[in-house]
């Protein structure tokens, strides 16, 4: 039998399993599953992971831990991102999964968590000859990466996620024009690097993973029939549906937004600042054209484990 081995994406939001098997120098994947788990609210901005958040994670392990049985994996990688390497309580939450579940969490610095991410992104698309700004935007914290063909460039990992502003900010539903504003000049104060750097390398494309962008390209995909499955690397989006639909997000109650075709539940509350970011940084940065990677951390995990 095939080595068979598990990659857990602990996010700040969303945990990810995925289950791979080994043959020879290729692994394929059997499984994927995601569960919100809200490990960063009520405590992102305070540095501490709360008693229900825990409970929440331990509970969303147990499960992964039961499929991964049966499954058969032979190891587990699992990867704690934003809240673990800012909580003031990390080892304590590890020691508590380590105990419940028998899963060994690695913290991963920013930059660690960037290089993984390239991995992941550079697996799904070709990035061409040109240079792309790849933007990851999790809960807790956001990558920039500035990358070709062969390499990254340049990158950046920002505590800077949608869960924090929405904290920070006492995000109001639907968000209002003024809180808009703040999000702005925090993305102007805190992107002065992510500005010189891009001023270098001038990039023309975003690649944006993970989260918003995968629901901003699954309405794209809704609005316009196109199928997406699990399988898929790269998927289809639009700078000028991107602007149409941050119209309507923006002026939406949480319950409305629930209505929009391709929304999840999962991502109903991040995508607004979400969607405010991802607008600053096109108009910001004048990128002309964007695209969506399906793959990300777990997936740059695997390609690393595979080599």
């Amino acid at each position: 039998m095939n080595a068979r081995f598990a990659i857990i994406d602990l996010g700040t939001n969303t945990f990810h399993l995925l289950v791979a098997e080994k043959q020879g120098t290729k692994a394929s994947v059997l499984h994927r599953e995601k569960v919100g788990v809200k490990l960063g609210k009520a405590g992102i901005n305070q540095d501490v992971i709360q008693p229900d958040a825990i409970e929440r994670a331990i509970a969303a392990l147990q499960a992964f831990k039961n499929k991964m049985d049966l499954f058969e994996v032979s190891s587990v990688h699992a990867f704690g991102t934003s809240a673990f390497r800012n909580a003031e309580n990390s080892r304590e939450v590890t020691e508590q999964i380590k105990n419940q579940t028998g899963i060994t969490v690695r913290i991963l610095s920013g930059a660690e968590e960037a290089e993984m991410i390239y991995r992941g992104v550079a697996s799904a698309v070709n990035i061409t000859n040109d240079i792309g700004l790849i933007m990851d935007i999790g809960a807790g914290s956001v990558e920039f990466i500035l990358a070709d063909q062969h390499q990254p460039l340049w990158s950046k990992s920002l505590e800077l996620g949608a869960q924090r502003i929405i904290e920070m900010f006492s995000i109001s539903d639907p968000i209002t024009p003024e809180e808009i504003k703040k999000i702005n000049a925090l993305l102007d104060q805190s992107l002065r690097e992510v500005d010189e750097a891009v001023i270098r390398w001038n990039p023309k494309t975003l690649i944006g993973s993970s989260g918003s962008f995968d629901t901003l390209s699954d309405m794209y995909c809704r609005e316009y029939g196109i199928p997406v499955t699990d399988r898929d690397a790269e998927t289809p989006l639009t700078i000028d549906f991107v602007r149409r639909a941050h119209e309507e997000i923006i002026r939406s109650t949480r319950a409305e937004r629930l209505k929009l075709p391709g929304m999840i539940e999962l991502r109903v509350d991040l995508i607004v600042v979400g969607s405010c970011m991802v607008k600053y940084i096109l108009d910001k940065y004048q990128i002309s054209q964007i695209r969506v990677s399906r793959y990300s951390l777990k997936e740059g995990a695997l390609a690393m484990l595979s080599e």
